[in-house]
Formats: structure tokens, C-alpha cells, sequence
């Protein structure tokens, strides 16, 4: 079982979500979402494995198929989700989508 030592978050794609995290600014950020994303940011950064991620049921997460393979997925309102993969001991390209 992979286990972090100390998580970092690596890069993050998405403009709003970075300023949120870097800077606490929501302006670039649903206002529905901005709650919610600093939850699992924080979240992200404190976890010591990614089985983890299946702690808190209503984020429902689940790892992404297909093209999309090794991609995890975070439910953040009724359409945007949090995306990222796990490399090693990072969460990286962390996004917010729409994929629906």
C-alpha cells in the first residue's frame, strides 16, 4: 500500500482553485464551491494514503476510467468536480470540471 509521508500538492491546473489555495482568494471560484473546495484541500494535503480519499462518503471519490485512468475525482456541487492524480507522494494537476 502506497502511504504518504508528507503530502504536497504539486501543481494545481485550474486559475481559481491555485489563488484559493495559495492566497484564500474565492473570487475565480463558484461562490457554492468555495467552502467545500478548502475542505478538500486541506483534506488532500493531511492524508497519510490514498484509501483515505474514501473517507468522507458525500465527496463521493472514485478513481476515473478510460482515457482518463489513474485520475481521481472529488464531487464538489451537482456538475463541478475536483480532479487530480496521485504521484508518488503529490496530489498533482489538480482541476475543477465539469466532465458531465
Amino acid at each position: 500500500m502506497l502511504r504518504f509521508t508528507h503530502v504536497t500538492i504539486r501543481n494545481i491546473l485550474h486559475r481559481g482553485v491555485r489563488r484559493l489555495f495559495l492566497h484564500d482568494d474565492a473570487k475565480a471560484v463558484p461562490p457554492a464551491a468555495v467552502d467545500k473546495l478548502r475542505k478538500m484541500l486541506a483534506f488532500l494535503q493531511d492524508i497519510a494514503t490514498p484509501a483515505e480519499l474514501h473517507a468522507i462518503p458525500i465527496w463521493k471519490a472514485h478513481r476515473l476510467a478510460g482515457d482518463r485512468k489513474g485520475v481521481w475525482s472529488l464531487h464538489v456541487t451537482r456538475n463541478w468536480r475536483l480532479t487530480f492524480r496521485v504521484d508518488g507522494g503529490e496530489i498533482v494537476d489538480v482541476d475543477l470540471e465539469d466532465y458531465h
